[in-house]
């Protein structure tokens, strides 16, 4: 499942975070890659352990907390601390899939990567190619797709970047769980039918104890 989350940040803290990145040290974007996601690789990217990194990440991951569709649709058990990349000058990212397994810098915690995210910081105007999306919006996909970054050929491309182990594993039962929890939700919007809402709600937990890996 792929799908769009508006507005996960405010304009004001967009502004805040590209405030903080641009004035931060940006370095060659391979130094987070795989050996073969390396040789698709063509951007610049904030250091994982710059001060900056981690203030605007921290914003991020706060943001994510306060955001249901997020919440409904990942399911998050573990967020990667969120990364920072820049594309500008005809950079670009081939055809790839992200790594299965990730290492929380400092620490030797590791994640399974179900899901990657990218929150864009860049409004659509400010730049040509890449993918274009509303700054402070979000695109959330499995990590298991293959996927690319086309030429950003004028302007600059600024985004974050991380991946989540969800406390569902499979896409196919997320996409079910979301689905239900659409359902739910609409049902109790319209204030009618609140039998079916009351067994769908319990569908939706039983189903989520069954699959749920914390």
């Amino acid at each position: 499942m792929l799908i769009q989350i508006p507005d996960v940040l405010t304009a004001e803290q967009v502004a805040g975070a590209r405030r903080i990145l641009d004035a931060a040290e940006w370095v060659d974007g391979r130094v987070t890659a795989g050996h073969q996601s390396a040789q698709a690789k063509d951007n610049v990217q904030v250091p994982e352990s710059h001060p900056a990194a981690r203030e605007a990440g921290e914003m991020i991951v706060r943001a994510l907390q306060q955001q249901p569709l997020f919440i409904s649709a990942a399911l998050p058990l573990h967020v990667f601390p969120p990364l920072f990349n820049r594309y500008s000058g005809g950079q670009s990212f081939g055809n790839h899939v992200d790594n299965s397994i990730r290492t929380v810098p400092g620490t030797a915690h590791r994640i399974r990567t179900d899901l990657s995210a990218t929150l864009f910081l860049s409004a659509p105007g400010d730049y040509d190619g890449g993918e274009l999306m509303a700054a402070g919006s979000m695109v959330l996909y499995p990590s298991t797709s293959l996927h690319h970054v086309r030429p950003v050929t004028r302007g600059a491309r600024v985004s974050s970047f991380f991946w989540l182990q969800s406390m569902v594993r499979d896409d196919g039962d997320r996409t079910l769980l979301f689905d239900l929890d659409a359902a739910i939700r609409a049902i109790n919007q319209s204030g009618t039918n609140q039998p079916a809402a009351v067994q769908l709600t319990g569908v939706y937990h039983n189903l989520l104890r069954k699959w749920a890996e914390l």
